[in-house]
């Protein structure tokens, strides 16, 4: 796997401190894979700026001046967008953030499946792009039901390890942490089999509008 650059942490350090500035109701993580979600959708009407102002639920924060507004939408849609569509290449995988790591205990646990869950809900709620039901190759709908499977395992895991019902031993712990590293790396081979599934159903859906097209006399 290719390690990120200090330019792209710097990117990332500087989008964090942007969403907070402007009350994003999302986290970085949250939105990253939302946005990893949306690139990948197959509603062919689906686009970057319409993401962005659904993140503030449909609408831009209000802003102090128009170098703000800039600031803002650079960031988002010229560095991380931008940034994600490279995921689209069978090369470049997309992968979940990377957490540091911390000997086992609950609170760790706890905090590492949370963290997972929220990203999974993040890139699906931009793959359906805001709608209730989305239409999928074979391919990319076995692998959306397997990341609701995923995401529904990270949702159980949180919930023992948020609120204990007695202490475990730290063998007990290390399998658990064991099991949820398992289950990140399922769901990110899941989240690239949904992407280039997609991308392909995209690439046949302009190649029928352009057949299908009718020819324009000037």
């Amino acid at each position: 796997m290719v390690k990120p650059s200090k330019l792209d942490r710097l990117s990332d350090q500087v989008i964090k401190a942007l969403l907070e500035k402007h009350d994003c109701p999302l986290r970085f993580h949250e939105v990253r894979a939302r946005f990893m979600g949306n690139i990948a959708t197959p509603d062919m009407a689906a686009t970057p700026m319409r993401e962005i102002k659904a993140l503030w639920g449909g609408e831009l924060p209000e802003f102090e001046s128009t170098d703000e507004a800039q600031l803002l939408i650079t960031g988002l849609m010229g560095g991380l967008w931008n940034g994600l569509s490279k995921h689209q290449s069978r090369r470049t995988p997309f992968h979940l953030m990377r957490i540091k790591a911390a000997p086992p205990s609950y609170e760790h646990l706890a905090r590492l499946s949370k963290f997972r869950r929220q990203e999974l809900d993040g890139f699906i709620e931009g793959l359906f792009a805001g709608k209730d039901y989305m239409e999928f190759p074979e391919t990319a709908h076995r692998a959306v039901g397997n990341l609701a499977e995923i995401r529904a395992m990270m949702a159980g895991t949180y919930e023992l390890c948020a609120c204990p019902p007695a202490p475990a031993s730290t063998d007990s712990l290390s399998e658990t942490l064991k099991h949820i590293r398992e289950l990140t790396r399922i769901a990110e081979t899941e989240i690239n089999t949904v992407i280039q599934s997609c991308k392909a159903a995209r690439a046949h859906m302009l190649e029928t509008y352009r057949a299908e097209k009718p020819d324009i006399v000037h």
